[in-house]
């Protein structure tokens, strides 16, 4: 199964009659699935874990919508499967969600460079995030992206530490305008721990 590779493949997509017939039931499956992988971190900043559950998800519903097929598939693919993790890691989406047009343009010009201040610790031990290497989400003149795609490398010790019953792990950003932490409940830590194997 694609699932045991970390990648999603074409067989994995079902027919588009069949996706359409099932929809209502599968995106509520995935919305509750998701509901412990969503962590809020301060007032701006939302992390949204992904999974291959999550992203396979995400390519059925861009098929569903655009209609582009295997030439938009391979598309699809090539953008999404990188935000699978590969079992020695977690992945995440992470968004500056702010409605005013006029705060949001205020503070994304001043955060510049978070992507490379975010964090997770467990028990004391600290994974810096790495940003997705697909396009800078810092521009040339300091203005981060509202997106960014991170993900956190684990070693076997570390991972062992995550799932260990107890485990006390915060996710946090440490950048000079924006400094927040926040500790996982057992709910996200038992959903993340799916990710690593």
């Amino acid at each position: 199964m694609s699932k045991d590779e970390k990648q999603i493949r074409k067989e994995d997509i079902m027919p588009m009659d069949v996706y359409i017939k099932n929809r209502k039931e599968l995106r509520k499956n995935i919305v509750n699935f998701k509901k412990d992988r969503r962590i809020e971190l301060g007032p701006y900043a939302t992390f949204y874990f992904e999974s291959f559950e999550t992203m396979l998800a995400q390519v059925q519903e861009m098929l569903y919508i655009e209609k582009g097929g295997d030439e938009q598939l391979r598309d699809e693919l090539a953008a999404y499967n990188p935000l699978v993790p590969n079992g020695k890691e977690l992945t995440a989406t992470l968004m500056f969600e702010i409605d005013n047009p006029v705060s949001r343009a205020s503070f994304l010009n001043k955060v510049g460079g978070i992507e490379d201040k975010v964090f997770i610790n467990v028990d004391g031990d600290t994974i810096m995030a790495s940003p997705e290497e697909d396009v800078d989400r810092t521009s040339s003149n300091g203005k981060a992206s509202s997106v960014q795609f991170i993900h956190f490398k684990f070693t076997d010790e570390q991972i062992q530490k995550f799932k260990s019953d107890g485990a006390n792990v915060e996710l946090g950003i440490n950048h000079r305008e924006y400094f927040h932490t926040t500790k996982l409940g057992l709910e996200n830590i038992n959903s993340l721990s799916s990710d690593f194997n």
